[in-house]
């Protein structure tokens, strides 16, 4: 599956490791809007507990009390999801949706368990872990420092390398949309669509309908205020 070679993540891995990863899962399609795990769940590796996203896109998110829904990140092909329980033996902290019709690569938590007995592969998964601690780091900060139009900016440049996976080799397009965006950043619609519109003016992006498109990612992250 080459779309897992083109993950800096995997293509990092030990070539023996990585063949033993994907020889691990099973392939799993589901449709649009299925739940693959909830949050507060105990994993109970039916389907499987640590997943490659082959095709499609996966949403990671928390629910609330109140009902309302916060996007933590969005998942595309070549990204690999699900190991923190695994790894400290707690239930779900959020939970993942299929974005759109997916195809995943399943591993069972007995065969993931296998996998983390090889030198490369638990290596692997520390620098994954430091990786999205990195990136948690760093959200939780703009949260806290930045303000809203430079948090946009932000979340648009991870996007556009394909958010988690920070892929060297970016896309100018941005597929998702402006809700699930909104619910990323956790602004209200009308506000993320005012500072969208804000760096168009100025030439950093373009919108078109269900999509945005990068035109100048050097004036993007640039100081806007």
């Amino acid at each position: 599956m080459q779309v897992f070679f083109d993950n800096p993540w995997f293509a990092s891995l030990p070539a023996e490791d990585a063949q033993a990863l994907l020889d691990a899962g099973r392939i799993l399609k589901l449709a649009r809007g299925a739940c693959i795990f909830r949050q507060g769940e105990v994993p109970a590796d039916s389907a499987g507990t640590f997943f490659g996203v082959a095709s499609g896109v996966v949403r990671l998110s928390m629910l609330h009390a109140g009902g309302n829904e916060t996007i933590l990140a969005i998942m595309e092909p070549g990204n690999w999801f699900g190991f923190t329980s695994q790894l400290n033996g707690l239930p779900r902290s959020h939970s993942t949706i299929a974005h759109t019709d997916v195809e995943l690569l399943a591993v069972s938590a007995p065969a993931f368990q296998n996998l983390m007995q090889r030198l490369g592969f638990a290596q692997g998964m520390v620098r994954l872990l430091a990786g999205r601690l990195r990136l948690a780091y760093g959200m939780t900060a703009d949260q806290a420092l930045s303000s809203t139009r430079e948090r946009v900016a932000r979340r648009l440049a991870f996007l556009v390398n394909g958010d988690m996976a920070l892929s060297t080799s970016r896309s100018n397009i941005i597929d998702t949309s402006q809700d699930t965006l909104a619910m990323m950043l956790g602004i209200t619609r009308p506000t993320l669509n005012k500072e969208l519109q804000w760096l168009a003016s100025r030439g950093a992006i373009a919108l078109h309908y269900g999509r945005i498109e990068i035109k100048d990612l050097q004036l993007l992250l640039a100081n806007f205020d």
